[in-house]
């Protein structure tokens, strides 16, 4: 049974490690695709947008399929079409070819990340401890390897497709071998007046739901803004040169990746709360430093913050969600995956727009005032102390779920 909970662990570590580094690949690309295709600056904003807008179809599509399907059959096969609609996007010759690699990405990549967070709250509930932000850490690890190798492919101008098809050809085969392993968990017993359901529309009160919906998606926007707008702030707000304003997201990659790592270590002690409100006061403080910087060095020092703070919040979100309905995980987690995508919806052109009409040093405290609105939400992170008592990560043995894997 530790045999197969460890290897269901692992390959599901894997999973979110490639989804990491396939969607850097994709973000953090656009410029060449965008000269790939020919797509104008007036047209490009509706690619983006569509992107995150089918994911959120894909997410809700999803709340119905687990109905019927395991999310691990879901994950299995929806984490290859992300891979191969990345390779689509870059090896496309016609605007048409784009738009239909990009609407199967987005479509694909909703159910890929519910379907990974249904995992992920399952098995944590099978193991009894945190263990949530070990798979976003990983997750990050992707990113940081998706967004190096871009450089790398930006750097020597090489094709995109040539950039994309031989890490499609490394993890599309490894993630499916991998995928063998997953575990799937029961849903949590329903005892002391706990919220319940069967997944229905019935079964999930919106109204308990929505805190954490809340802060989904201000996370989201602190986390669109820095990727979108950090270099631009470096160079135009705080004078820095091109070369410097790249290091930005670079750290807060880095800092976003050391927090989760560690962050499992802070919930078993501390629980859950307690992790929140630092992780959420962090990230202000971050903002805030951004802000009012009076040069590039003290900027990147608020930047660094806010991969240290924002880092917590998506994981113990998701977690709060199965904790919250644990006879229903599956459908919470699929709903609340969608105000991840309203979040970078929202993040960039807010931000964007408040610039240009204010200020950017402004802008940065739109997103600060709205991360400090998850202190108004903290308690929604607590396990039930009818349940556990006094709110404490500490699982009760009947907690301790037997997956469809024979555990």
């Amino acid at each position: 049974m530790t045999d197969v909970l460890r290897r269901g662990r692992a390959s599901l570590a894997f999973s979110f490690f490639t989804q990491g580094a396939t969607f850097a690949l994709l973000v953090t690309r656009i410029p060449a695709i965008q000269d790939r295709y020919g797509v104008s600056d007036a047209l490009l904003p509706v690619f983006l947008a569509a992107v995150p807008i089918l994911a959120g179809v894909g997410s809700v599509t999803t709340e119905q399929l687990v109905k019927r399907i395991r999310p691990s059959l879901l994950l299995r096969w929806s984490q290859p079409v992300v891979m191969l609609a990345l390779l689509g996007a870059g090896s496309g010759g016609v605007m048409a070819e784009l738009a239909v690699a990009l609407g199967v990405f987005g479509l694909a990549v909703g159910a890929l990340d519910a379907s990974m967070n249904m995992l992920g709250v399952s098995l944590q509930r099978t193991y009894g401890r945190s263990i949530m932000l070990s798979f976003h850490a990983a997750y990050s690890l992707g990113g940081i390897l998706g967004a190096s190798l871009a450089w790398v492919g930006a750097h020597w101008h090489l094709a995109l497709w040539v950039s994309y098809l031989p890490v499609v050809a490394v993890l599309l085969p490894a993630a499916l071998v991998g995928s063998r392993w997953y575990v799937d968990g029961d849903p949590a017993p329903v005892q002391d007046g706990a919220a319940s359901g069967d997944g229905s529309a019935g079964g999930l009160v919106f109204k308990l739901l929505l805190p954490l919906c809340l802060v989904m998606s201000f996370a989201y926007i602190g986390d669109s803004t820095v990727s979108n707008w950090s270099a631009k702030y470096l160079k135009d707000v705080l004078g820095s040169s091109e070369q410097l304003a790249t290091v930005p997201y670079n750290v807060y990659m880095v800092t976003t990746l050391v927090g989760r790592a560690i962050g499992d270590f802070g919930v078993r002690r501390f629980g859950a709360v307690p992790v929140v409100r630092l992780g959420t006061l962090v990230a202000a403080a971050g903002f805030a430093v951004v802000a009012t910087a009076p040069g590039a060095w003290v900027g990147m020092a608020g930047f660094t913050l806010l991969g240290l703070g924002l880092c917590v919040l998506v994981p113990q979100t998701f977690a709060a969600a199965g904790r919250l309905f644990p006879g229903a995980s599956d459908a919470a987690i699929a709903r609340l995956n969608v105000f991840n995508y309203v979040g970078f919806l929202v993040g960039s052109p807010l931000v964007g727009a408040l610039g240009d009409a204010w200020s950017y040093r402004g802008a940065m405290l739109v997103p600060m005032v709205l991360v400090l609105v998850t202190l108004v939400y903290a308690r929604s992170f607590a396990t039930r102390p009818d349940r556990y008592g006094g709110g404490h990560e500490r699982p009760r043995t009947a907690d301790v779920g037997r997956g469809s894997n024979g555990l």
